[in-house]
């Protein structure tokens, strides 16, 4: 199984948190650092501070060297697809071929209405994510000629998006959710991973279950299953007993929800031992 160091960066972690983060997973061996891509704080502290998730990526970059980098997940009521492709593209050449991409529907309608971003229904959200998967996927990543894509949301007239990715054939693509029909129909179609957060056993059997069944449908082999989650109550030994359990259900990542970003002494625990027992 492998480890990533999941960091929610809207709860006031400081650029300074963030270097020390990242200096830490890559002296500790914790292969991937993420972060969630929120302006405000979703435990109701709207006084806590958020630095931009892919400006943040984009300067991690330039200062690691190993460290995988990623957002679990970028709202695409955020940001325009060809804005965010050009940042995740930007941000894998400075790391030299780091970075990874989790894209979602935006859900916290505080932040929305705070920042001017338009909160639709699910449906319309949805929908909106299927456009700017393809417009990234296939017109940005995908496309060696010149592309265009018409719409409800997006027009791209004549795109001839240089420079790629530095990863081939572009950097992995996340998905995250429920495992729905449709969440799971655009997994198999364009996601290279799915994610899911906090959940049961039971929930992970049936998720795990939908995914592979819509990647079948599409003639693809089961993309990668991932979990997302804190560190339960009972610390370390309670982590490393419920993630061992994952493994054995067929989960191949788990990323570690750290709410306590300060306390690098865990981190570095979790990539001296964690990581290695679960290798």
């Amino acid at each position: 199984m492998r480890i990533a160091l999941m960091i929610e960066g809207q709860e006031d972690v400081t650029w300074e948190d963030w270097v020390a983060l990242a200096e830490t997973c890559e002296a500790s061996g914790i292969e991937a650092l993420f972060r969630s891509d929120h302006y405000v704080s979703v435990s109701g502290h709207r006084e806590r501070g958020a630095l931009d998730a892919w400006g943040t990526i984009n300067a991690l970059a330039a200062r690691t060297t190993t460290l995988r980098l990623g957002t679990l997940v970028s709202p695409a009521s955020f940001r325009h697809p060809s804005v965010l492709a050009k940042l995740a593209t930007t941000a894998d050449h400075v790391s030299g071929g780091r970075i990874e991409l989790g894209l979602g529907t935006g859900w916290h309608e505080v932040e929305h209405a705070a920042y001017g971003f338009p909160f639709t229904p699910l449906k319309d959200r949805m929908d909106v994510m299927e456009e700017q998967l393809a417009v990234i996927h296939d017109g940005h990543w995908g496309s060696d000629d010149h592309y265009n894509f018409t719409g409800e949301h997006y027009t791209i007239a004549d795109l001839d998006a240089q420079p790629k990715p530095v990863q081939t054939p572009h950097p992995p693509l996340i998905l995250g959710g429920a495992a729905g029909p449709r969440a799971a129909r655009l997994a198999a179609q364009y996601a290279d991973e799915y994610n899911t957060v906090m959940p049961t056993p039971e929930e992970i059997v049936e998720r795990k279950a939908r995914i592979d069944a819509a990647c079948a449908a599409a003639g693809r082999e089961p993309i990668p299953f991932s979990t997302m989650g804190p560190i339960p109550d009972g610390g370390y030994d309670a982590l490393l007993a419920q993630l061992k359990d994952y493994n054995q259900l067929g989960v191949a990542r788990a990323f570690i929800q750290h709410l306590d970003h300060r306390d690098l002494a865990l981190v570095e625990r979790i990539g001296r031992e964690l990581v290695p027992a679960l290798a």
